[in-house]
């Protein structure tokens, strides 16, 4: 039986957001993994025309692509993308889902300052760490447009009157120190959810990019373990 991975970025983010767990399960699995850059994003994102319907098309044309060359599919999503991943699973038979950082609740990305003070300094020492990248931050902070942030709220209306609905097996992973999307919304997933079979890994370390935390590679493992069983 072919198992199929569809990784969903986050908003104003691209596939580098969850990168090392794509990398992390292709060491370990013989998986078909599928990375799509919705429109708009990347690191060289352009915003000014993209909209919540043509991220929610794009991601479900990316689905049926991948169910076409394998058995089961399982859906990652990281923070706009674990909205998706739930619309998605609505709508298609999802074998399971894992939501990373998922944007049921948000704050503000001005949030992120300590962040951002961690990016001023490495701009200084132009000291930029391989897995680092709040370079792009500042940038995006100026440069992503309003209608874009509309646009994203339309993905978060559409989803939410229907989390009870929403039966598949899912692994929720949120991390306590996240600047945008708050620790209580992993627990309110947990508990709203329709889902009879759900697990929840909690990161103390874990900010927004969650794939980046210091203890990522504990919670790998223990949402591989939720992949790969028989639930």
């Amino acid at each position: 039986m072919k198992t199929g991975v569809l990784f969903l970025h986050g908003f104003t983010g691209g596939p580098y957001e969850v990168r090392p767990f794509v990398k992390f399960l292709r060491g370990k699995t013989d998986w078909h993994m599928s990375v799509p850059t919705l429109s708009g994003h990347g690191v060289k994102s352009d915003l000014a025309n993209a909209s919540a319907a043509s991220w929610l098309m794009e991601a479900e044309i990316a689905l049926k692509r991948l169910q076409k060359e394998v058995d089961r599919v399982i859906i990652v999503g990281f923070s706009m993308g674990g909205l998706i991943a739930m619309y998605l699973s609505l709508r298609y038979r999802i074998d399971k889902l894992v939501l990373l950082s998922a944007a049921a609740k948000y704050i503000s990305p001005r949030n992120l300052l300590k962040d951002i003070g961690i990016m001023l300094t490495e701009s200084i020492t132009k000291n930029y760490s391989p897995n680092t990248f709040y370079h792009l931050y500042d940038y995006k902070l100026t440069h992503t447009p309003l209608r874009a942030t509309y646009e994203f709220s339309r993905i978060v209306k559409t989803v939410k009157p229907y989390y009870g609905l929403i039966k598949t097996p899912v692994c929720i992973v949120q991390g306590r120190k996240d600047g945008i999307v708050p620790f209580s919304s992993g627990e309110y997933l947990y508990k709203i959810l329709g889902s009879n079979k759900k697990k929840f890994i909690k990161s103390d370390f874990g900010k927004h990019h969650i794939c980046y935390s210091d203890d990522c590679d504990n919670w790998f493992n223990e949402v591989l373990k939720f992949m790969q069983g028989d639930d």
